[in-house]
């Protein structure tokens, strides 16, 4: 393992680690680690914006037949056009 100093903290990313240490519950230096973890992607638990519960995901079956019934909106009908 390796040891880090981080300088030239500003007041405000200060603020924002308190809260965020605050909220999750843990020290400091667990907190700015495992946020740096997330936001590169070498942690199992990569961050998400919770879209995914609320959009949730298609089966390719499904999107098959999604794609197969908007096709004709891709259509362009020669008649209208002259």
């Amino acid at each position: 393992m390796s040891t880090m100093t981080i300088r030239n903290v500003s007041a405000e990313l200060a603020a924002a680690l308190k809260e965020e240490k605050r909220r999750r519950g843990l020290s400091l230096n667990r907190t700015v680690l495992a946020l740096i973890e997330e936001s590169l992607g070498v942690s199992g638990n990569i961050r998400s914006n919770g879209l995914g519960g609320l959009a949730g995901t298609w089966s390719e079956d499904r999107f098959r037949q999604f794609e197969e019934s908007v096709a004709p909106f891709g259509e362009v009908d020669s008649e209208l056009w002259r």
